[in-house]
Parts: structure tokens; C-alpha cells; sequence
């Protein structure tokens, strides 16, 4: 089987299952985070009516757990025949599995009790699933063992399988403008101040002006420690933005500093903005002090030709 999206997919409806402790939860958020709708837990009995509502705008991701009251595997795979019949619609069966052994160890440490053995040891819980599970994982489209897998190796193969057209592996980047004068913005996971360089304040030409302006850039620019500056920020962005992506951090938000966050914090976001965006990451612009607050994709900029 090919990535769910890739070349001539078509499916519309993730199921996801398997043993309690083996990374179900964490399938579902990954994929909500690529975009997906997602509802966990679902009743078998309600799976009928989700599938007759309205058409869906983005991809599903359903959770079916094994200890829902209504849970039968006959049903489940009579539910994935019903979908499979209806028009343009490919289910996708997922099957998250572990290792026994792993999934004692984990349940070890988190010291909870296994729900399908709550007052018997963990392993008669584990393979009371497995057994009960053991036709759906012959089933399964997509089979993830995740006994020697950290969280971020589990993203990394539903990157593989269900995003693999998102070069920025998820990484969703804004660049925040902002003046000292009225401070530092809350949540930013870095703050870079642009206060050495020149000011185009001081120049009556470009005062009333902002650091979109082509001039006003261009002076910011000119100053000799700009090149060295801008060079050696877009490096270590360079360096810690994969790092951070690979982690399996979602967002990153870096703010620009200056005296009025008009002239040159804003100047080198937008510049900055430029570089990342043709290296491929997904960039947001929000220039908090000016006059006019604006938030805009720097994808959308660049396609308005602005």
C-alpha cells in the first residue's frame, strides 16, 4: 500500500485501533495535527450516522476502542466494507501495535492498571486485546509497531504515510514584530533584538513610513552590521528548525524587536519571512504594533506578486 496521500489516493476515513498502551491516543493527535478531523472513542453504533452526514471537508481520523461497550470486531470490518461502498471514499484501517513486553513496561511505569485486567496482572489484559484484536491486525492498511518507537519516531512514519507532501514536516512558523516600548510578547519560544540597527525614525523621508516599505528596508539594510547579522539569524534558524520539527514541536514563534516595532523589526520579518518560506517551511507574518495589525501567510504574499 502507497501513503494514504499519495498519487491517486482517495480516502476519506482513518480508523485507528489497537491494544490499550501501544500509541493509539498519540496516532490520532498526530494526524489532527496534520489536519485531520479527529473523534476518538467513537461508538460503533454511531459510526453509521457520521458517515451520512454532511460531506466532509478534510480527511477523518476515527479512534475505535476496543472497550466500548458495542465494540465487536464483525462490526467494525462490516463498517469498513460500508465505507469502502460509498463513492470517492477509501478507508484506511490502522492497526497501532507493541510488544507485549514493552506494553507491560509501560504500564509499569505509569503505574496504571490495564483496563481490560483491572484486578488482574497486566499481561492477562494485554493478550485478552490481542486475541480479541488479532483479525483486525491481519486487516489493517497500515500496520505501526511501535514497541522501539518514541513519540516522535511514531509522528515521523504518520508523516511518512499521511503527510508526505508537508516539507515542513508540520512545523507551522509565525515571525512577530513588536515594540520594546510596549513588551516583549507573551509565548514567543525566541526574542531577537533589532535595536542596533539604524533607524529610519531619524530620517524624515521614511519616518511615517514602515519596514515594508522597499526604502525602508533598504535603509535598515545598508547599516554595515545588517549582512553579518541577517546571515548568522538565518543560519541558526537554519540549524534549530529541524531540530525542533524532528523534537515533534508543532509551532514556533520568533519576535523581532525594536524601539517602535514599525521600521526595523519589521523590515528583517519580512525579509526573514522570504528566506524561510523558499526553504520550504510553512510562515505566518504578524506585525503587532504597527498601526494596522496584519497577519498574513508570506505564501499568500509572495503569490500576489506583493
Amino acid at each position: 500500500m502507497e501513503p494514504a496521500n499519495g498519487p491517486g489516493a482517495g480516502q476519506d476515513i482513518v480508523i485507528v485501533t489497537g491494544p490499550a498502551g501501544a500509541g493509539r491516543t498519540s496516532t490520532i493527535r498526530a494526524l489532527e495535527d496534520f489536519g485531520f478531523e479527529a473523534i476518538d472513542n467513537l461508538p460503533l453504533s454511531l459510526m453509521p450516522r457520521l458517515i451520512a452526514g454532511p460531506p466532509m471537508t478534510r480527511p477523518l481520523v476515527v479512534g475505535v476502542d476496543p472497550r466500548n461497550r458495542d465494540f465487536a470486531v464483525d462490526a467494525l470490518t462490516d463498517m469498513l466494507d460500508v465505507i469502502g461502498a460509498r463513492p470517492g471514499c477509501r478507508p484506511v484501517l490502522v492497526y497501532v501495535d507493541c510488544a507485549p513486553d514493552a506494553l507491560i513496561a509501560r504500564y509499569s511505569e505509569s503505574r496504571r492498571r490495564h483496563p481490560s485486567s483491572p484486578n488482574e496482572t497486566p499481561l492477562v489484559g494485554i493478550e485478552r486485546e490481542m486475541a480479541l484484536l488479532a483479525p483486525l491486525k491481519v486487516r489493517a492498511d497500515v500496520l505501526i509497531d511501535t514497541t522501539a518507537m518514541t513519540p516522535h519516531d511514531l509522528r515521523a512514519e504518520l508523516a511518512r504515510w499521511f503527510a508526505p507532501d508537508d516539507a515542513s514536516g508540520g512545523l507551522a512558523i509565525t515571525l512577530q514584530s513588536f515594540s520594546y516600548a510596549r513588551g516583549a510578547p507573551r509565548g514567543a519560544d525566541m526574542v531577537i533584538d533589532c535595536r542596533f540597527l539604524q533607524n529610519p525614525h531619524w530620517d524624515a523621508r521614511l519616518r511615517a513610513r514602515d519596514g515594508r516599505d522597499p526604502q525602508v528596508a533598504a535603509f535598515v539594510a545598508a547599516d554595515p552590521r545588517h549582512p553579518a547579522f541577517y546571515l548568522r539569524l538565518a543560519d541558526l534558524l537554519r540549524f534549530l528548525l529541524p531540530a525542533y520539527r524532528d523534537e515533534g514541536k508543532s509551532y514556533f514563534t520568533l519576535a523581532l524587536g525594536c524601539t517602535g516595532g514599525k521600521h526595523r523589526s519589521v523590515a528583517v520579518t519580512e525579509a526573514l519571512a522570504i528566506t524561510l518560506a523558499q526553504d520550504g517551511w510553512q510562515v505566518s507574518i504578524l506585525h503587532r504594533d504597527m498601526e494596522r495589525t496584519l497577519t498574513t501567510s508570506v505564501f499568500e504574499k509572495r503569490a500576489s506578486g506583493v
